[in-house]
């Protein structure tokens, strides 16, 4: 039964203790494995006609949510994996202990019921109790249901709470495991093959980051977890897997944001015989499945009331004419760092004057440009010095066969037609790399053995899902984010 709002936690903790030893001493151990449901909630609810013809016996199993006492009356409802359903209870069915100890229930409770289906006058459906058992006691209060957890942080050290309370929440976690299976679904339809690469690496590839250090004991040596899937999977490639693809985690040692977190999910995807355009077709493709199949529209609307739409044709612009467009500046690539750092000034940006010509333009890019690309746009053709596993154009060598998808001020998923000469690829990181110990010379031997030319794309499942679901916190599409020790 509902206890004071005045009690505090500690109290009720002590009063559903005793209740606990109560029904220990008296009905049991609740905790046993000893509930067999046979139905769901959901279905009870929407084949109660049937149900009824057939005077079926109803097993359900679910978490208190709602409890009320009326008189010789009982209502509460359950809630499990589909949904809630109201449970009505009447004294003379029970005795006066079976009943007495059916008040002393609590939201929270897990509780297996067995009965027969009505409905209210209110037509709401309901099964009518005829035996229960409690299978699992709930010794703190629920959070309170219209105040819900407030303090954010509190949100995501203990999510289990906000997913018991907040629908909004729960059904955005359901729709982000609908996605990853309609992501899976669609690359394993397109003859792609899935794997699975180390977490624990000597040497990380594939991009620019600073990695979390492990120390093997077995080895006596010290190991880094992976910032990237592309080398491994390159690596596939050569081995004659055609087409391959990888969800998984990849961890970076760097801040956290609402827009970065120092562990996320990746996909990364490699086909043989394809090239960066291709790896176009393959992401509008990919969208507009998950729009269909998931959201139901491609229509999304962001944080700040922006429209963005996912179908229709995308945007298609290179790199440097965004800079030129921006800047009003022809000939971008041959102006002096004097030219560029009093740009820059007049643009109210501030950048580090020690950096590159490329890195300063790069800071014009992702600070000024890409938070106005709120429409899908592939931003083609990035500097060559940028990215150092890409194949450099044929008509301009200081750029690159790129593109870098970028919705609502983000980019979403880089892609490339994937450098596959050994000599040229060992140049350029080597080039990179003043000392060259970072280098996986593993991943160039496996090169010479050839591989196949390729398009290749990474998409930051997080942040998809966010962009998807039109939130602005990568917190709140990551089920248990790290955050500061509590």
């Amino acid at each position: 039964m509902n206890t004071s709002n005045n009690i505090n936690e500690n109290e009720l903790f002590i009063i559903r203790k005793n209740k606990l030893d109560y029904i220990k001493k008296y009905n049991g151990n609740p905790y046993e494995n000893n509930w067999k449901p046979n139905y769901i909630a959901k279905i009870v609810i929407n084949n109660f006609e049937d149900i009824i013809k057939k005077n079926i016996q109803i097993f359900l199993a679910g978490r208190i949510k709602v409890f009320r006492v009326m008189g010789k009356s009982i209502f509460f409802k359950i809630e499990d994996r589909s949904g809630i359903i109201q449970i009505y209870v009447t004294k003379n069915i029970f005795t006066d202990k079976e009943f007495n100890d059916i008040k002393k229930l609590d939201i929270g409770d897990f509780v297996g019921v067995e009965g027969v289906l009505f409905k209210t006058k209110t037509e709401e459906v309901t099964l009518r109790l005829l035996k229960y058992k409690l299978i699992s006691k709930s010794l703190r209060p629920l959070p309170e249901k219209w105040k819900g957890l407030i303090n954010k942080e509190q949100i995501y050290r203990k999510r289990y709470l906000d997913l018991i309370i907040n629908k909004k929440s729960k059904e955005r976690f359901i729709i982000r495991s609908n996605i990853i299976k309609v992501i899976r679904n669609f690359f394993w339809e397109k003859d792609f093959i899935e794997v699975e690469t180390p977490f624990l690496q000597h040497k990380t590839g594939g991009a620019s980051a600073k990695p979390f250090i492990t120390y093997m004991d077995s080895i006596k040596n010290n190991l880094k977890l992976r910032i990237s899937l592309e080398l491994f999977l390159k690596k596939m490639l050569v081995s004659g897997v055609e087409r391959v693809f990888e969800i998984g985690k990849v961890f970076r040692n760097e801040g956290i944001s609402n827009q970065h977190s120092p562990e996320f999910t990746m996909l990364e995807a490699y086909e043989a015989y394809s090239d960066y355009k291709g790896m176009m077709t393959l992401i509008y493709d990919l969208i507009q499945k998950i729009c269909k199949e998931v959201l139901g529209t491609t229509t999304i609307v962001n944080n700040k009331n922006n429209i963005i739409e996912l179908g229709g044709s995308w945007k298609k612009i290179s790199y440097i004419e965004l800079i030129e467009n921006t800047t009003k500046e022809k000939n971008w690539l041959s102006l002096s760092k004097e030219k560029i750092l009093e740009i820059c000034k007049n643009m109210g940006l501030s950048v580090d004057e020690s950096l590159t010509n490329i890195e300063i333009t790069n800071n014009i890019f992702e600070k000024i440009i890409q938070p106005t690309l709120i429409q899908p746009t592939f931003v083609t053709h990035i500097p060559k010095e940028l990215c150092p596993f890409a194949k450099i154009n044929k008509k301009n060598n200081a750029v690159l066969d790129v593109f870098e998808l970028c919705i609502n001020g983000q980019e979403i998923a880089p892609a490339y037609s994937e450098q596959n000469d050994p000599i040229i690829q060992k140049m350029i990181l080597e080039k990179q790399n003043n000392d060259n110990s970072e280098i996986d010379y593993d991943f160039i031997e496996a090169l010479e053995y050839g591989m196949p030319p390729a398009g290749g794309i990474g998409i930051g499942i997080d942040r998809l899902i966010a962009l998807l679901t039109s939130v602005d916190n990568l917190k709140d599409i990551i089920l248990f984010p790290i955050l500061k020790k509590d």
